[in-house]
This record gives structure tokens, C-alpha cells and sequence, in this order.
């Protein structure tokens, strides 16, 4: 069941551009197989990941990731270095457009999630994340929340680099929604940097492309589908300085830094956020319903 702060965008079809370059109906189908194999190897490789050490369960990880972008035909572009966490946590964010999202980050540096909980159920990703020692968080129980945001700081204060995506939601690219604050405070607790990525589609000819988005009430299937049609599609990952444990005075204010951060790398520009007026009709209606 959805409460009033269940994360919501406001991207749809709409955002949907349909001149893409695409490829023929045979490469479509290649790479649809191609994807498929990806996933019966990798579900092949998860038993094999407990007894490979933390260097091998590193390279059968990224080797997975990256066959799958190339399955699909995305090339990756990387601007700076994440260095791996060596003992060291971290929280590790990103603005969320795709399922790619997640594809692109462990194909540069595997490591643990915060996953909404419905990906356990997702194809080629599903079990890969669940094995990876991914934190799920039940979206639609809000008492549950404090629960897994103890269990994230733990989690990095133990050592680990851990990926999220603040926003609670995906959108198309072209804005990025406000990054939610209870996530950060795991960091706080945790004692942690934050480490903030900044992501980019881009088709052939080299425009932005929000093809590659899962947005709205399209299925995985209906995504997964769009992007195996694309040709030349570029998938730009950025990785920004680390903001310091200490930097921010309070959670409100580190989700903040985070998401100027991730707009400046991507030439966003932030406007001030408005104060929502709600009607004094409204306000006596839900007095009623509340009393």
C-alpha cells in the first residue's frame, strides 16, 4: 500500500522521445539472447562467490555487469576514479534513470545496494543484487524505515561501500528529482563519506537521450525492450570528491551538498525549493478525516 511520502515522479511517457537511432529487428533479438546468456552465467557463477575470496567475488562481479552492458550495446565512459573501500565505507549515490543505473556502477566497482524490494523478483539483475549483500528496503512500509537505515550504517561502518539513489525513485535524465534525507543520515551514523555520482544517456550522434529511462507505469520488460532497440547508446558515469564525515551539519544539509554536487556535473541548474500552499479548505477537509 502507498503512504504520503512514498517517492513519486513526475515522468511519463511524455519524456519519451521516438527518434532515436535504432537497430534492426535480427540485432534486437541478438541481444536479447545475449542478455539471456549473461543471466543463466551469472546464476551459474552466484554459488561459486562465497568461495572465491573478495578479489575473485570482485572480478566475477564486474565481468557480469560489463557483459551485460555489452550485451545490450552500451558503451561505458568513466571520469574519475572510486577507489575500493579497503575497510573504509562509504555511501555511494547517484540521481536514478535506469536499470542500466545499476549495470554501470558494479561494472566500474562491485559492491552493495540499497534496492528497492520488488528487484529481488527482477530478471539478469534481481539475483545478482540479492547476492551481492544488497540492504532491500520495503517502500511502502514507512515503519520499516528506521530499521533499514540502522542496518545501512552498520553495514558501511563495517567497512563497506554501499550504492543508493536518493532520489527513491527514477526519472528521465533530462531533471533530477530532490534527494531524500533519511539515507544520509545512515552516513551520519555510520561515520562515512559520501561519494556522489552524476549519470548521462547519450545516443550516436551524441545527444542526451532519456530512451534508457524506466519511468512510469512501464513494466522492466517494457524498458529492457527500448534499450535493445538503441544503437550507439553511451552511458556517461561521472565520479565527484567525496564529501567528508563532518562537512554537513545535519542530514538535510549533506543531502543537499550531494545534490548541488550531482547538478553541477550535469549542468543542471537548481531553483529554490517552494513552499507547497495548501488551501485552508483542504486543511479543515483533513482535519475531519484525521479527527
Amino acid at each position: 500500500m502507498s503512504h504520503a511520502w512514498m517517492p513519486t515522479s513526475p515522468c511519463g511517457p511524455s519524456c519519451l522521445s521516438d527518434d532515436e537511432p535504432a537497430v534492426g529487428k535480427a540485432r534486437v533479438v541478438a541481444r536479447l539472447a545475449g542478455a539471456l546468456g549473461v543471466l543463466v552465467a551469472s546464476l551459474l557463477a552466484l554459488p561459486l562467490l562465497p568461495i572465491v575470496g573478495g578479489r575473485g567475488r570482485e572480478l566475477i562481479a564486474k565481468g557480469i555487469f560489463r557483459a551485460l552492458l555489452r550485451a545490450f550495446g552500451v558503451r561505458l565512459e568513466v571520469t574519475g576514479d572510486l577507489p575500493p573501500a579497503k575497510g573504509r565505507g562509504a555511501l555511494v549515490t547517484a540521481n536514478h534513470i535506469s536499470w542500466l543505473d545499476i549495470a554501470a556502477v558494479n561494472a566500474v566497482r562491485p559492491m552493495r545496494a540499497l534496492a528497492k524490494l520488488d528487484i529481488r523478483a527482477w530478471p539478469v539483475l534481481g539475483p545478482i543484487v540479492a547476492a551481492a549483500g544488497s540492504v532491500f528496503l520495503d517502500r511502502e512500509n514507512l515503519r520499516a524505515l528506521p530499521k533499514t537505515m540502522n542496518e545501512l550504517a552498520e553495514v558501511m561502518r563495517s567497512g563497506s561501500q554501499v550504492y543508493v539513489c536518493p532520489e527513491g525513485t527514477t526519472w528521465c535524465g533530462q531533471g533530477l528529482g530532490a534527494y531524500r534525507h533519511a539515507v544520509f543520515q545512515a552516513a551520519i551514523d555510520g561515520g562515512v563519506p559520501v561519494r556522489p555520482l552524476a549519470l548521462r544517456y547519450r545516443t550516436a550522434d551524441g545527444r542526451e537521450t532519456s530512451a534508457p529511462s524506466f519511468i512510469g507505469d512501464e513494466t522492466i520488460i517494457d524498458s529492457v525492450l527500448r534499450v535493445a532497440k538503441l544503437r550507439g547508446l553511451t552511458l556517461e558515469l561521472r565520479i565527484l570528491d567525496e564529501i567528508a564525515p563532518g562537512r554537513a551539519a545535519d542530514r538535510r544539509e549533506l543531502a543537499a551538498l550531494t545534490e548541488a554536487a550531482t547538478n553541477s556535473a550535469l549542468g543542471r541548474v537548481m531553483l529554490p525549493a517552494q513552499r507547497r500552499r495548501v488551501p485552508r479548505t483542504t486543511l479543515h477537509q483533513n482535519s475531519r478525516l484525521a479527527g
